[in-house]
């Protein structure tokens, strides 16, 4: 058998077919495992939803969402009645950019919950948003909350007091959470949430 030689167009035409093979590779099994990771994040969205929102509800919030601009607000009901809503709301201020938040509230405006969907802070500083603000019984806790008064930090002469050394992503996290609001009462207000 002969051999080929090194020249320029093999080698090119070498690493061509081996690069064409592992695109093919990869564009496979990025098909057959995209619907069960779809699968997977819509299950774990629905969870998030269920968590915020207040019990009692007797609708599937995830099928009769409404998306509004950007936003997404997933509606609980009890019979015909609107009593809360989840609102996935999200800012791109933080530190590193991006966070997504789902908060959920009632009908006044108060925060019930809330789950940080995506969010890139700094790990030990930013990132510590999910349990920070959550912590009942003192100013940092944000849980029951009313939203119909924009929440601050306290340097911004708010009442909650920020993550230590991450103040840019605790007004960050903040803002998601008054932006659930001013989106709920705009969907209220246009006749989308009824």
């Amino acid at each position: 058998m002969k051999k080929l030689q090194s020249t320029l167009p093999n080698m090119l035409l070498s690493l061509t077919i081996i690069a064409a093979v592992a695109a093919a590779l990869l564009a496979f099994v990025y098909e057959t495992t995209k619907p069960v990771i779809d699968a997977s994040k819509t299950e774990a969205l629905k969870a998030g939803i269920a968590k915020v929102l207040p019990k009692g509800y007797d609708n599937d919030p995830y099928e009769e969402r409404v998306e509004m601009n950007e936003y997404v607000l997933y509606p609980a009901r009890q019979g015909d009645q609107l009593i809360g809503v989840a609102v996935k709301s999200f800012t791109n201020n933080g530190f590193d950019g991006f966070i997504s938040v789902l908060v959920g509230m009632d009908m006044e405006g108060n925060i019930i919950d809330y789950a940080v969907q995506e969010q890139s802070e700094t790990p030990g500083l930013g990132s510590k948003m999910e349990e920070w603000f959550r912590t009942e019984g003192t100013a940092r806790s944000v849980l029951g909350a009313n939203l119909a008064e924009p929440i601050k930090v306290s340097k911004d002469g708010g009442s909650v007091d920020a993550i230590s050394a991450a103040t840019i992503s605790s007004r960050a996290f903040l803002e998601t959470l008054n932006s659930a609001y001013s989106v709920m009462q705009q969907a209220i207000a246009d006749g989308q949430l009824k």
